[in-house]
Parts: C-alpha cells; sequence; structure tokens
C-alpha cells in the first residue's frame, strides 16, 4: 500500500497527548512521517519551562527516525512502535551520551560506551531516542524534587505541584506532551507515583522482566524499569519490545471474567476524600461492568507496612552497600541531604533485621499467590494527590511526612514484587489528578496488562 503524503500540520498538532500506539498507526500510513514526529517532539522539547530534559540526543534521534521511514515506506516495520519517540530516565546508559542520575557528583563521567539492553531492545523495535529526562538524585525520593538540576513541575494543578518520583522527569516529559512515552524506573514506587501525580499511566514490572544491566543501580533487589504513557496498550506495547518479544500479540481479558481484592487495612484508610471518591466510583464502574469485587484483610500486607516501618528497608540497605564509598567520603556533602539521609538508614540496619526482612519478603510472595489466587489487587496508587512543593520545600519534617505518605502503597507492593498498573481515575478539585492501582502476583505482567487493557477504559471513565 503506498503511502499518503506527509501528516499536515495539523495533525502533528493534534498529537501532543496522542498514545504511542496512536502515533504508530499514523506513522504507518503517511510518508517520511517518522521524522516529522520526531521533529515536532523535539521543538517542544526545546521550549520547555521546566527541569525535564537533561539531555537531547537529537543527532541520534533524527537519524533513527530517517531509518524508520525507509523501513515503513517499503512495508516493513520492526514493530507497531517503529518511528515513535521515546525518552530515557537519566540513570540508564545511552551510547555516547553521560548518565548523570541528576546528581552533581556525576555531572563529569565518562560518557558511555554503549547503549544499555533495555535501550538497545527499543532501538530494535525502531523506536526514536530523544534523550535523558531528569529524576530525584539517585532515584531515591518519592517527590521527585532535585536541588542539582531542577524540580520538574507538574503540569496540573495551577502552583508548582511535586511531580512525583523518583522518575520525576520521566512523568512530567509524558504529562505535558513532550515525548508520548518516557522510561523510568521503580523500586519502591518510582513509576508508579509520578504516574498517578501526572496523570499518565505507569507500569512498574516484575524483577527481572526488563534487563537492568547498565542502569544505575539503587537497590539490586527491587530495582525494575518500565514505561510511562498514555494507555494501558502503550504500556503492553513497550513491554514486549523491552523484553524481545516483538511478535507477540496484545491480549484483553474479560471484564465478566474479572475478580479484584480491595485490601482492608491501610492501603485504604486515611485517604484523601477526593482519592477515596475516585478509588470507589472506579470500583462501582467496574462491578456495573460485570467485575466481581471483594474487601478482605490481606495481612501479608499489613506484615510488610510494620516491618518496613520498624526494621527499615531492603532498599536502603542495598543502596547503602551498593554507595557506601560515596557516603563514607565527603562526596556525600554534595548531595541532596535527604537523600543522603534515607540512604544512611541502611548503615544502621542489622544483619539480622535484614534477614527477617528477606524471609518475610519470601514468604509473603506466595501468601499473596494463593490469597489472589487467579484475581487482582485493587487500592489507590497514592493516598494523596500531589502536594504542592511549597509545602515542604524547607522543611525536613513536612517533605518526609509527604514522601511516606507517597510511596505508602507502592511500597508494599514492591516489597513483594508486585508489578503494577498505575492508571488515571479523576482529579480533585483543583485539577490534580488520582490514581488507581492494579497489581498481580510477581511474574504476572503479561496477564495485568491483558486485565488493564480491559478496565482501562472504565476505570477512566470520568476523566
Amino acid at each position: 500500500m503506498a503511502l499518503a503524503e506527509p501528516i499536515q500540520q495539523g495533525q502533528l498538532d493534534s498529537l501532543q497527548h496522542a498514545s504511542a500506539a496512536e502515533i504508530g498507526r499514523l506513522l504507518a500510513t503517511y510518508k517520511g512521517g517518522a521524522v516529522q514526529v520526531a521533529e515536532h517532539f523535539l521543538s517542544h522539547i526545546e521550549e520547555q519551562t521546566s527541569a525535564v530534559f537533561l539531555n537531547v540526543t537529537q543527532d541520534r534521534a533524527l537519524a533513527e527516525a530517517r531509518s524508520a521511514d525507509e523501513r515503513l515506506a517499503a512495508g516493513r516495520p520492526l514493530s507497531p512502535l517503529d518511528g515513535v519517540p521515546l525518552a530515557w530516565k537519566d540513570l540508564i546508559d545511552m551510547a555516547g551520551e553521560r548518565t548523570t542520575v541528576a546528581s552533581g557528583l556525576f555531572k563529569e563521567t565518562p560518557l558511555a560506551e554503549e547503549d544499555a539492553p533495555a535501550v538497545r531492545r527499543a532501538a530494535q523495535a525502531g523506536m526514536v531516542n530523544l534523550g535523558k529526562v531528569n529524576l530525584a538524585e539517585f532515584a531515591y525520593s518519592a517527590l521527585g524534587q532535585n536541588p542539582h538540576f531542577g524540580t520538574p513541575l507538574n503540569p496540573h494543578g495551577g502552583e508548582p505541584h511535586a511531580p512525583g518520583g523518583s522518575s520525576s522527569g520521566s512523568g512530567v516529559a509524558v504529562a505535558a506532551g513532550l515525548v508520548p512515552v518516557a522510561i523510568g524506573s521503580d523500586t519502591a514506587g518510582s513509576v508508579r507515583i509520578p504516574a498517578s501525580f501526572c496523570g499518565v499511566v505507569g507500569f512498574k514490572t516484575s524483577e527481572g522482566r526488563v534487563s537492568t544491566d547498565r542502569c544505575f543501580a539503587l537497590s539490586r533487589t527491587q530495582d525494575t524499569l518500565g514505561p510511562l504513557a498514555h494507555s494501558v496498550e502503550d504500556c503492553a506495547l513497550i513491554f514486549n519490545a523491552l523484553t524481545g518479544q516483538l511478535d507477540r500479540p496484545i491480549e484483553i481479558s474479560a471484564l465478566e471474567q474479572l475478580i479484584i481484592l480491595v485490601p482492608e487495612g491501610f492501603v485504604t484508610d486515611g485517604l484523601a476524600p477526593s482519592v477515596a471518591a475516585a478509588f470507589e466510583s472506579s470500583l462501582k464502574e467496574l462491578e456495573r461492568a460485570g467485575a466481581c469485587i471483594h474487601r478482605q484483610s490481606i495481612p501479608a500486607l499489613e506484615t510488610a507496612a510494620a516491618m518496613l516501618r520498624d526494621l527499615g528497608s531492603i532498599v536502603a540497605a542495598d543502596a547503602f552497600h551498593e554507595h557506601r564509598k560515596i557516603m563514607d567520603s565527603c562526596d556525600a556533602n554534595h548531595m541532596d541531604q535527604r537523600v543522603r539521609a534515607r540512604i544512611e538508614i541502611g548503615r544502621s540496619m542489622s544483619a539480622a533485621d535484614l534477614v527477617a526482612l528477606q524471609r518475610q519478603r519470601a514468604l509473603g510472595i506466595q501468601e499473596i499467590r494463593t490469597a489472589l489466587d487467579g484475581a487482582f489487587l485493587a487500592m489507590p496508587t497514592t493516598p494523596d494527590t500531589a502536594p504542592a512543593l511549597k509545602t515542604f520545600e524547607g522543611d525536613d519534617a513536612a517533605f518526609a511526612h509527604h514522601n511516606l505518605r507517597a510511596n505508602r502503597n507502592t511500597s508494599v507492593g514492591s516489597f513483594y514484587d508486585l508489578p503494577g498498573l498505575a492508571i488515571p481515575n479523576g482529579h480533585d478539585s483543583a485539577g490534580l489528578p488520582t490514581s488507581f492501582l492494579l497489581s498481580a502476583p510477581s511474574g504476572a505482567d503479561s496477564q495485568l496488562l491483558a486485565t488493564g487493557m480491559a478496565a482501562e477504559k472504565t476505570i477512566r471513565n470520568d476523566i
């Protein structure tokens, strides 16, 4: 089939908040469209008014777009995402580029010698790499502030609000229409929280499903990579690309067969009124569409929350071990001191505490698998909408409070390696997004995506 003439300007303008899947379908019908689309997004990146992109790889992007156009013209696309732009959290190596981890300590680090496996997989799918986006230093903050490179500003809510972290730049880049897809990392909520605060879809993958090689490590136990995007379909397509399953079909489950478990306990206690209302509305709509909703206690979640509160976290222990050389040097004085304080928690943790956490983790992963028995877990992604930056900018106690609140629900999911889909499901009175978190047992990523594809339209009913 002959391709149509180049995309018209009006069509390009409409792509600002189009999904990656929609852009992929458009590119399959227009001559030279990949270069046009890349140039369109690059021009908007040039106009960014907050610290979202740290490094723009324009030459690479345009070269990849030209190659995509050649394949599309020949009718040989590499994947449904051939020619679609994306960006990467700046803790992931791109050949010839510096990986700064948004830290002043790594501003002059040597250029990466090769792409991380995840970047290589995206390139093999034909995707167009636009560059690196900002994050909380060392990927260790649920709110997304960065004193070294600036804080990406949440595009919602009027006055500046927290973007969510640590994948702050990834969330804002997608929400602000600078790129259709951005890859973040999630260790305790770092994809799901910015997705929640910024009103986009975020997918936390199971550990080991997407390679984290050549990525800066916060916790080698719990680090994962996953997309922030405009739809669950996008997340499914990206997941296939990053796992080397380009020919895998996108599956959609039936809502009539869906069983959702809503935990009774802390994950649904003390919610902001707007968050609670949006969550209950989503559950009612899902039930109306044929899903079966069960509310029950899941003791493993409560146990995890208590242990994380009383013993510390595996993440803190891993982070201190990983970066002990820095923490023991004067370089630590040049870090974001809030990040430093969180890593230092790992210094004081005992071996007995770490063993207790690891044993409960192993037991809980199986306990939750048994409790769910084919069902999916539902809770609000975050108990609050994005807080205003001014509420904690100069107040460490307020920061600690909001930070703990932000990752309250996501951290227990990460503790048990639950893949999770954060799906926008409403707004508060200030226009700040709320979010619905759908999770599955460890390893059930494909099943979760298929269920999310079926449930997304219903969950987003009031948006």
